[in-house]
């Protein structure tokens, strides 16, 4: 992942706004205007990012009046990474659909990075102690680390439904894109794909994930191969996943 592109300040800039916002939650928004940058588009980066992927990308067409909302409440900048996918792009999605990153929705992917976020990591007092901006067909989650998963804030953290744990990845946003769309997916994967995995990832609707049985993290689920699995609601898969982890760590 040492690549020179990674080093341009864009790879921060919108997560660390994004916290900001959120510290400072009673704060006046910035308009609309402030956030829309012409003269250093970010979507100019992600879409040579995507020229040069090796890994299936596909980009969700946007709905202008979508993105601009999104945009708005997210308070982020169109010059960072994060903010070009929210305006340009309804969302991407990543080896035939495996990967979902989140922006500003579309029927595939019916949820914004705002909304996805809302009543989870974003609450009105402004406590964000991380930003959920993408997950994946088998149920993981990534989010940007607001201090709350330790202390490399902004940096990428995996929620590893095989570990029920989130696992630090020591990427940024920008870095994250990077891995989605050229990183070793096979590999990060190996012991979440199942055979033939394609061909039932492609009907599955970008608000729904799979879930396992025996579950993935007990002895009886290692094998990903002979555990039962079904498709259920995204939300619910989070939900279930937050009170088990609550109830485990002996949290009310």
């Amino acid at each position: 992942m040492n690549d020179h592109r990674l080093n341009h300040p864009l790879q921060l800039l919108g997560v660390a706004c994004l916290f900001a916002t959120n510290v400072a939650a009673q704060a006046p928004k910035r308009p609309l205007e402030e956030l829309i940058n012409t003269k250093e588009p970010g979507w100019e980066h992600v879409t040579s990012w995507i020229d040069s992927a090796t890994n299936k990308v596909e980009v969700l067409p946007v709905t202008e009046n979508k993105a601009r909302e999104t945009l708005y409440e997210a308070q982020v900048t169109t010059r960072s990474p994060m903010g070009a996918i929210i305006f340009n792009s309804g969302g991407i999605l990543v080896d035939h659909g495996w990967i979902r990153i989140l922006g500003s929705g579309h029927t595939k992917l019916n949820r914004t990075l705002q909304t996805w976020n809302a009543g989870k990591t974003l609450f009105p007092e402004g406590n964000t102690g991380f930003i959920l901006v993408a997950d994946d067909a088998a149920g993981g989650f990534f989010a940007i680390n607001g201090g709350g998963l330790g202390k490399d804030m902004g940096k990428t953290y995996y929620f590893d439904p095989s570990a029920l744990a989130w696992e630090p990845l020591d990427l940024t946003y920008t870095e994250f894109l990077l891995f989605c769309f050229e990183g070793d997916l096979a590999e990060f994967y190996h012991n979440l794909r199942w055979k033939d995995w394609q061909q039932e990832v492609s009907t599955l609707d970008g608000n729904e994930v799979f879930s396992f049985y025996p579950m993935l993290w007990t002895k009886e689920g290692k094998d990903i191969n002979t555990v039962h699995r079904g498709k259920v609601p995204v939300e619910e898969h989070y939900s279930f996943v937050v009170q088990t982890m609550h109830q485990l760590n002996g949290e009310k």
